[in-house]
């Protein structure tokens, strides 16, 4: 597959291309059998009920993975970012019927890699070398939703989002950065309503604990 050079260099920064032993990325690229495909602002990437026959890393613009509790209210799972991958584990497992959904939040770009011809044939050097940096990939994956869990376990409103503001801060290596959720999606995240949202930063900002002007925030203690 020809790649640009724009679309290269999130390609291989992307953990899963860490390690090439020799390979290059586009034999890599090949061997999954990849594709990009383009989605409008809006558009379902991938809708629930149906399997992840590949997984997808993000290109360009936005998306974000839900999933709809017992009651049809939306929950966030994940946002999506550029040179972020998605679908990996229920790829991997063949779930038939996929209750997590993928839209895109703006016009978006999105390489599609579908490894299921890497699981014979495992004496084959690159599908040996896909494998383990497909291993490693769901390891980081897996260390990534415990962030999400930590917020979710939280009793307190208050701690769900300075637990949830830490993360992002960890995250950059930054007391200041940016939040990449809307307010409504934050709260959707953090299991909560704007309205509560609203007032709770407004009370952690009052009381000098973050400060924080639209989408840029700065954790003061």
């Amino acid at each position: 597959m020809k790649i640009d050079g724009k679309h290269l260099e999130i390609i291989e920064k992307c953990p899963f291309f860490s390690a090439k032993d020799g390979f290059s990325t586009e034999e890599i690229l090949d061997l999954l059998g990849a594709e990009i495909k383009e989605y409008q602002k809006g558009e379902f990437i991938h809708k629930s009920g149906e399997p992840f026959s590949g997984f997808g890393m993000l290109l360009s613009g936005t998306a974000q993975a839900c999933i709809d509790d017992i009651d049809g209210n939306r929950m966030i799972m994940a946002d999506i970012n550029v040179g972020i991958t998605f679908g990996e584990s229920l790829c991997y497992l063949g779930v038939p019927d996929s209750p997590v959904y993928v839209f895109s939040s703006e016009k978006s770009e999105v390489l599609w890699l579908y490894p299921e011809n890497v699981f014979s044939d495992e004496n084959n050097p690159l599908k040996a070398l896909v494998l383990k940096n497909y291993a490693r990939m769901l390891a980081e994956r897996t260390l990534s939703m415990n962030t999400r869990i930590q917020v979710l376990s939280k009793l307190r409103l208050k701690d769900k989002i300075l637990t949830y503001l830490s993360s992002l801060a960890n995250d950059t290596g930054s007391k200041v950065f940016t939040v990449p959720l809307t307010r409504e999606d934050m709260a959707t995240y953090i299991g909560a309503n704007r309205t509560a949202l609203s007032r709770e930063l407004a009370a952690l900002k009052k009381d000098g604990i973050i400060d924080y002007y639209r989408d840029t925030f700065k954790i003061l203690k």
